[in-house]
């Protein structure tokens, strides 16, 4: 192939604004009927059709238990827009992109509502819609495993795809509770399904600042040489929520914070920010070096757990002048539970760039502020030219990326105070994603469904990530067993965290750097 004929190869994959064009097919909703269709699925597609970003042409396909017709079905997910839409309904769009939309009832373990699928799809008259085929599991994990199986017997779903066609499988989290419910969870999908077919989904990666990590390190060269164990002295990683646990007890209960953000989303954000550079920016590549990040950070034994790791858990509080009940007296909460609500550990990593250099990492509830953002604090410089003016107080330099909300970059160094004196104050250079892009940021799983419908799977999970992260945290988990909490594993809603957390930073010298609202 000469050049010419890769650059129109090259063309024809792109759209016109960048985006990777996208093949006319169906979209199956396992679940319709649930709160995830209305609250973020539906509004996703109907915000991708607004923007002209879906195929043409292409079909979506409810399938749940419940009776309903396709126009009964429409109203609902209408009426879901009303509450769930990012922008006001558009009536006439509205028109056009719910007439793409159908409904199939049946059960799950029922073979004949596979037939009756499989003839809707028939029906529609082209073939591409019954070709290709993205079906979206919206269920209970426990029910992967009949779905996939009923859909390759229909012959919907086919392991070995003919060159003129495909079929994706879209999944959500948990990807299992542990280590080997996950690897069993992955061996029901892949008996039918081969890996490359399954589109893991963690919203967090859907995210743009997320996204604009890779950006950050690997487009910038003033960055990037900085970016290793010479320069760095530590990286802080916060995702922290204000609202409690509410009436989600009952599901709490069997997660915790552990379970519920660890082993997922501040996982993934580790990897993004430490891993080395990939070869390309194909999925594959990128995937390849979050594993090899994952797999070098070092292991904590179920022993060692306790100097490493800190959980805590809320007691009654004031945020924002709310009053807040306490963990234990939350719904479907035991009232001598020890669930972690927060959890705060330190990681490093055995590899070249990272050797020696810690990594905190901390979410939890009922804390004063919903944030995420990752801290990159470099070393310190020689205190000899400033201690007179300063002594030991010559604030280091770092870099905060603001993941959510106030999305944006801060680069904090110092600076001469102005006037007659050699007073040194830190400063601080802001880069807003408002201020430069626009308050417009297309929700995460708008991004993410059209990669999948796309066929991208660089923002999704691949099997052995999923298995990697979960061999990091269950350790640890073995390690809480049967250990009630301590008096300094509690703190109170609306404060940043159990005493403990910051014993776990004194150690080393450190301290938490708390994210700050931004006007």
């Amino acid at each position: 192939m000469d050049e010419v004929d890769q650059l129109d190869e090259l063309m024809e994959c792109r759209l016109n604004d960048g985006r990777k064009a996208v093949e006319p097919c169906t979209i199956v909703i396992f679940g319709a009927s649930g709160d995830l269709t209305a609250r973020k699925l539906i509004p996703a597609f109907y915000h991708l059709f607004a923007d002209g970003a879906l195929p043409d042409p292409f079909r979506i396909v409810g399938f749940a238990r419940r009776e309903k017709s396709d126009e009964s079905w429409r109203e609902e997910l209408k009426a879901g827009m009303a509450r769930f839409s990012r922008t006001k309904l558009d009536n006439s769009v509205w028109e056009k992109f719910a007439a793409k939309i159908s409904y199939c009832q049946g059960d799950l373990n029922d073979a004949d509502a596979y037939g009756r699928l499989e003839g809707m799809l028939t029906a529609f008259g082209e073939p591409r819609l019954r070709r290709n085929l993205l079906f979206y599991l919206a269920i209970s994990p426990s029910q992967f495993g009949a779905v996939v199986e009923q859909l390759s017997i229909a012959n919907l779903l086919k392991r070995e795809e003919p060159s003129d066609e495909w079929q994706r499988i879209v999944v959500e989290k948990p990807f299992g509770v542990d280590l080997p419910s996950a690897e069993k969870l992955n061996h029901e999908l892949i008996r039918f399904a081969h890996e490359k077919q399954i589109y893991r989904i963690d919203h967090y990666l859907g995210k743009e600042t997320v996204q604009n990590i890779l950006m950050f390190r690997f487009s910038n060269s003033i960055f990037e040489p900085l970016w290793h164990r010479q320069s760095v002295d530590h990286v802080q990683i916060t995702v922290s929520e204000k609202l409690g646990v509410g009436g989600r007890g009952g599901y709490y209960e069997e997660s915790g914070a552990m379970r519920d953000m660890v082993q997922n989303h501040l996982l993934q954000i580790l990897s993004l920010i430490a891993m080395e550079p990939p070869v390309s920016l194909e999925a594959e590549a990128i995937r390849d070096e979050k594993v090899k990040l994952l797999k070098s950070i070092r292991p904590i034994s179920p022993a060692n757990a306790a100097s490493q790791v800190v959980r805590g858990q809320y007691f009654a509080g004031q945020v924002d002048s709310e009053l807040r009940p306490g963990y234990r007296q939350e719904e479907k909460v035991a009232s001598s539970s020890n669930t972690e609500t927060f959890v705060a550990l330190k990681l490093l990593i055995d590899n070249w760039r990272w050797s020696g250099v810690p990594f905190f990492l901390r979410t939890g509830k009922n804390l004063p502020l919903s944030a995420s953002e990752v801290r990159v604090q470099f070393r310190p410089t020689p205190h000899v030219l400033f201690s007179a003016e300063c002594g030991e107080k010559l604030d280091p330099n770092a870099i905060t990326l603001r993941l959510q909300p106030n999305e944006g970059i801060y680069l904090r160094f110092n600076g001469k105070v102005p006037g007659t004196s050699t007073q040194v104050r830190p400063v601080r250079m802001h880069f807003s994603y408002d201020s430069e892009f626009g308050a417009y940021t297309p929700e995460a799983y708008e991004r993410l469904l059209l990669e999948a419908v796309a066929g991208d799977a660089t923002l999704f999970i691949r099997r052995d990530e999923v298995e990697t992260a979960w061999r990091i945290v269950d350790p640890i988990r073995k390690g809480w067993a049967e250990k009630p909490l301590t008096n300094r594993e509690f703190y109170s809603a609306g404060t940043w965290g159990p005493v403990a957390a910051d014993d776990l930073l004194a150690k080393t010298g450190h301290v938490w750097r708390d994210p700050q609202p931004v006007s």
